[in-house]
């Protein structure tokens, strides 16, 4: 045992004698080299150049709008001793990031490039309002002060040199729709949509089942829907999944929900989570119009007392449905003639409008309250104590608003936030079926008494 040990300890100190031997030769003429410098002092492509943040290894480097990105040449300036990988010498697509590793002794480091084109529209403005530009999505919107006329709008543009604008700056332009601007240097064209607003963003909504607005199926709801987003363009899109998934609806002013495509109220509008989140938010202040079936709702959102909804609904689908040769088909809001939701209507009588004209295709989509002999109402008194509400028309030949309620309103306190139309005639799309009419002259009634009751709820 006292041999094994002395053994051990001899071997130990000859190692350990070796191992400084070794290091002392390796420190003497080892060519490791950590102190070599990799910063990039000057980076350009196509003689555009960069700006370089050291701390993050990024270089950005800005170009003229219409330059080819797919082929370029990258130049740079690096330390004495430096490399690059790959090398600048080759033509290079730069229309995505592009990495280089710059390599000294036994050093390296990464530096990542970004060549972004510069938009060709520096700024848009209209009546000295600035829009807000989208350059990502080629989007402009100016939002103006309400009650702006959008008809004749001389928008001023300031554009990147050597760019032209069509329409171009200086222009008198109608901005009731959205309008395209398209930006040409040389051979090269993007077309970005300009939309003017003259009210608040997100004042309005359009609420149905469909998951977004381009997937309306119903012609009605679609044609409904249309017109809506053309007279508000700020407006948005609210299906009834996303309440269930948490949308939140506080800051909307209006909500629209015009429902055409079946007489009972779909499931997705009766679960709690969207029941209880129009409920509060009617209560926070927001304002209802519901439209044909949807006039409905009134029962499931409490607006009305249980069992105190339209009492009368009916209506054809599909291809079923006729021709009214004989007969324009109207309304009467005799006594009400003052009320804002009938201003400007075109009368045939005082307190008397068309809505459908005789020869068009119809399925008298109907969710009204029919007074006489059903509900216990009897009349138009009895019908207000009973459901809280204001009634504003009836059928054409009805003069004392005693028969139907097709146009009701509800208040909180003295301002109205809900609005229901619920008559037959209240069409939107005019079906080309069965030899009818493709066009309705009375359409224009039918949108007028529409802005009219979002107007009046959105300022209530």
């Amino acid at each position: 045992m006292k041999y094994f040990f002395r053994w051990n300890k001899s071997v130990y100190l000859f190692l350990l004698a070796l191992c400084s031997f070794v290091a002392c030769k390796k420190d003497n003429n080892s060519s490791f080299d950590v102190n070599a410098d990799v910063q990039v002092e000057r980076f350009s492509v196509n003689d555009y150049d960069g700006e370089i943040d050291q701390k993050t290894g990024t270089i950005t480097v800005r170009v003229p709008f219409g330059t080819n990105l797919t082929d370029m040449v990258a130049s740079m300036e690096l330390p004495e001793g430096a490399v690059s990988v790959p090398e600048t010498s080759t033509t290079t697509n730069f229309t995505g990031d592009v990495k280089y590793r710059i390599t000294n002794g036994n050093v390296y480091k990464y530096y990542t490039i970004k060549v972004l084109i510069v938009p060709p529209v520096k700024a848009f403005a209209i009546n000295n309002v600035p829009g807000s530009i989208d350059h990502e999505n080629k989007s402009i919107t100016v939002l103006l002060p309400d009650g702006s006329n959008l008809i004749e709008l001389v928008p001023v543009l300031t554009l990147e040199e050597g760019v032209t604008s069509n329409p171009a700056s200086g222009s008198t332009i109608n901005f009731t729709a959205p309008v395209t601007y398209t930006f040409t240097l040389g051979s090269n064209s993007v077309a970005y949509q300009v939309t003017a607003i003259s009210n608040s963003i997100n004042e309005y909504a359009f609420l149905g089942l469909a998951a977004t607005r381009a997937a309306i199926v119903d012609p009605d709801e679609k044609a409904a829907a249309d017109w809506f987003f053309t007279n508000y363009p700020a407006a948005d899109y609210i299906s009834f999944q996303s309440i269930e998934t948490g949308r939140r609806l506080s800051g909307y002013k209006l909500i629209w929900w015009h429902f055409d495509e079946a007489q009972d109220l779909p499931a997705a509008s009766l679960t709690p989570v969207v029941t209880n989140a129009l409920k509060t938010y009617r209560a926070d202040g927001g304002n209802l119009l519901l439209t044909t079936f949807a006039a409905r709702y009134v029962e499931a959102l409490g607006i009305v007392p249980q069992g105190r909804g339209p009492n009368n609904s009916f209506g054809d689908f599909g291809t079923a449905g006729f021709i009214e040769q004989n007969n324009n088909w109207g309304i009467s809001f005799r006594g009400r003639e003052n009320h804002p939701v009938f201003a400007e209507v075109e009368t045939y009588e005082p307190g008397k409008a068309w809505l459908l004209e005789k020869g068009t295709f119809r399925q008298n989509h109907t969710a009204w309250w029919f007074l006489p002999e059903w509900g216990g109402y009897g009349n138009s008194a009895n019908w207000r104590e009973q459901t809280g509400g204001i009634n504003l028309a009836s059928e054409s030949w009805d003069d004392q608003l005693d028969g139907r309620v097709g146009i009701a309103e509800w208040k909180t306190g003295e301002d109205a936030n809900v609005i229901i139309i619920a008559f037959g005639a209240y069409d939107w799309y005019t079906e080309p079926l069965n030899g009818g009419s493709p066009t309705n002259a009375y359409i224009t009634n039918i949108r007028k008494i529409t802005k009219n009751a979002i107007d009046y709820l959105r300022n209530n």
